[in-house]
Order: C-alpha cells, then sequence, then structure tokens
C-alpha cells in the first residue's frame, strides 16, 4: 500500500472488518473505526412471531459493543453513526413493498447500493478521512485504458461478495479499499488472532440484521401492526399452467419462485412455485422442469467497467448469491432495461433479485431482475 493515509474503517463486530482495523494500524495509517447504526433490535420484539432475544443476528447490538472493544484494543478513534431513519425508508420500507407485491428482494444489495457506501463516504469526509475500509472479499482498481475504476471478484471465491456491491458507484469505488481481496478466510482468521483480537473465533453472521430467523412472513406482519398499517389480504388461488386451480395460499408474500414445500398441495410429482402474479394474487405452480427460464429483463442499472451497454456482450451472469455464473448473452434492451438470454437453461429466476454480469473476474455491472420468461 501507498504512503499512510487518514482511513475511515467500516466497523461491524465481525472479525473481517476487525481484521482490517487491524491490518491497516500495523500498515501505518491513520484510522477511525465507524459504526452505522441501522435498526434497532427490540422495536419489534414480543410481537407476534418475533423472538424475544436479539442476539446472534448481523448489525446487532452486540456487533457494536465487539466493534468498540476492537477500536479500544486498537487504540483507534470509534464513533457510532446513527442512519435508523435513513435506513427504515431506503431498505426497510422498500422491501416490505417489494414482498408484498410478489417480488424477493435482497436487502443487503440494497443497503449497500444505497445506503452503507453513501453513508461511510459522506462520514469519513466530514472527519478528514481519505478513504473508507471494508472488510468485504472484493477487489478494485483503476484501468487507465479505459478511466475506469473495475470492481472484480475475490482471490477467494467462496467468499466472493460482489453480488452485493454491484450499484457501488465510480466514485465510491475511487474511495473504498477492500483490503482482504486477496486473501482466505482463515488466513483472516490468524491475522485477527495475532493481532489479539477476542474475536478471532467469533462465528460469521447469516442472518438479515432487521428479520430473525429469516421468517420473512412474522417480520410483514409485526412491522405492519408496528407502523399502524393494515397487513393486505393478499390470498389467492394456487394454479397449473394450464389455469386449473389446484387448491389456495395465504398470501403472495408467502411464497417464493422455486418454493416447494409448504404449498399444501399433493401431487403424484413435486410441484414448485413457477410465478407469482400480484395483481390476480395468483400463483402458478408446475413442474421442476417448467421451473427453468432461458431470459430476464433487468433494470435500475448500474455499469461497472463499461460506461454503458451499447451492443450485445457476451457474459457471465449471476441470478443469485449462491448462483454459479452461467454464460449469456447481454443486450440493451431499450427503456433502462437490459436483456439476458442464457446459453442453457437457468433454475428459478426470480423478479426482485438481483444480476450481476461478469466479463472474467470483472463485473460488467448489474440489475434488478424484472420479468421472467420461460
Amino acid at each position: 500500500m501507498s504512503a499512510p493515509e487518514t482511513i475511515a474503517v467500516a466497523m461491524s463486530g465481525g472479525v473481517d472488518s476487525s481484521a482490517v482495523a487491524a491490518l491497516l494500524r500495523e500498515q501505518g495509517h491513520t484510522l477511525v473505526g465507524l459504526t452505522l447504526q441501522l435498526w434497532n433490535q427490540r422495536r419489534l420484539a414480543g410481537h407476534e412471531g418475533m423472538p424475544e432475544s436479539v442476539q446472534g443476528r448481523c448489525c446487532s447490538i452486540d456487533d457494536v459493543y465487539d466493534a468498540r472493544r476492537v477500536a479500544e484494543h486498537l487504540g483507534i478513534p470509534y464513533y457510532l453513526v446513527n442512519q435508523e431513519e435513513r435506513f427504515e425508508n431506503e431498505v426497510v420500507k422498500p422491501f416490505v413493498s417489494e414482498y408484498l407485491a410478489g417480488r424477493t428482494p435482497i436487502p443487503c444489495t440494497l443497503c449497500n447500493n444505497h445506503l452503507k457506501f453513501d453513508a461511510l463516504l459522506i462520514t469519513a469526509r466530514q472527519i478528514g478521512a481519505d478513504r473508507i475500509a471494508t472488510g468485504h472479499y472484493a477487489r478494485n482498481h483503476y484501468d487507465e485504458a479505459r478511466g475506469r475504476w473495475i470492481l472484480s471478484r475475490p482471490a477467494d471465491r467462496s467468499k466472493d461478495q460482489t453480488y452485493f456491491l454491484f450499484g457501488l458507484t465510480q466514485d465510491q469505488l475511487a474511495h473504498t479499499l477492500f483490503p482482504l481481496g486477496e486473501m482466505t478466510k482463515p488466513v483472516v482468521r490468524q491475522m485477527a488472532a495475532d493481532a489479539g483480537l477476542a474475536l478471532a473465533k467469533k462465528p460469521d453472521s447469516q442472518e438479515i440484521c432487521f428479520i430473525p430467523g429469516g421468517d420473512y412472513s412474522a417480520f410483514l406482519a409485526a412491522y405492519l401492526e408496528d407502523v399502524g398499517e393494515e397487513q393486505p389480504d393478499l390470498s389467492g388461488e394456487l394454479v397449473s399452467t394450464a389455469g386449473e386451480v389446484l387448491g389456495k395460499h395465504a398470501g403472495i408474500h408467502t411464497v417464493t419462485v422455486g418454493q416447494r414445500k409448504g404449498l399444501g398441495l399433493t401431487s403424484p410429482n413435486p410441484l414448485y412455485v413457477l410465478q407469482i402474479h400480484p395483481e390476480s394474487h395468483a400463483v402458478t405452480v408446475g413442474s421442476e422442469a417448467e421451473l427453468m427460464g432461458t431470459e430476464l429483463y433487468a433494470d435500475r442499472l448500474n455499469w461497472i467497467s463499461i460506461a454503458e451497454l451499447t451492443e450485445p456482450i457476451r457474459v457471465e451472469a449471476k441470478i443469485r448469491h449462491r448462483h454459479e455464473p452461467a454464460w449469456a448473452t447481454l443486450s440493451p434492451a431499450g427503456e433502462g432495461l437490459a436483456h439476458v438470454v442464457f446459453d442453457e437453461p437457468q433454475r428459478a429466476i426470480t423478479p426482485g433479485q438481483s444480476a450481476i454480469f461478469f466479463q472474467g473476474d470483472e463485473v460488467v455491472g448489474g440489475g434488478w431482475i424484472v420479468n421472467r420468461n420461460s
């Protein structure tokens, strides 16, 4: 790394961001630790279906305490930045609206794209920091020939987090460090242990910060009650691809494309959710073969390695965090849309999820899936 800088470290209270702080301090940089307070973990406790305990979740109060302890151990100033109101307006409310409309949004991507990096950079500049550093597993560099900052997959593909970062702007990439991009998780844990950090063996959080246990339906009901809104009746019919009514469902917000269990249907062959129809509240079900699709459209696009998409290009497209990128042709489709046609059918292409596009390790860009055709 270059000459010492003043760097604001995004400290989540986890191993990765803590190891980043220890590494940058060892390299001689002037550091300030920042934690974003995004959600009051006690807010919905006690509502029906919501646990009383708030421990063990991403961005919990335990994580704030851990981040503060790491900052004290490293001898760096530390600040908690309250972004609860903005988080609710820009992440939680859109998440609720999308789910009630029969789509399956990714709140972590929404948070990174619209809140975290923006809020961190604003705060960093206010305190005189040159750049921010995070514990994400990703890489970035400036390409002189193209005159653009490039986002790339990390050395440790098993920890790749670029799927959640496709919305970063050129300015954000220019002022962000990803020190773990060349490292593996075991190396990072050892680095934290060598720095004397007590949380070196702390397990990774797997839950969405505001949805304990991943029970989306319980969260939606509790949140709507909390804000004084009546939960709409989104129940409807389960229908075959031929239009035959097979049964009923409790609400389009209770099912997702690709779901098999919990449909309450008896069939000689497994049935899966193929499509959700927000207007009629109908849910189409069918065989696993019918779940396969060859194309999608995406909107709200952000381009990283290119300035804009002007002609068809070959990419590998990723449609879920755990999806193995698949070869496809990416084309402009007018009106802010991109059209993706896969070489081979892909399982459960889901509106509301994000799709990102790679050429080699580079992230070309990404957007949000808005349509599915089989």
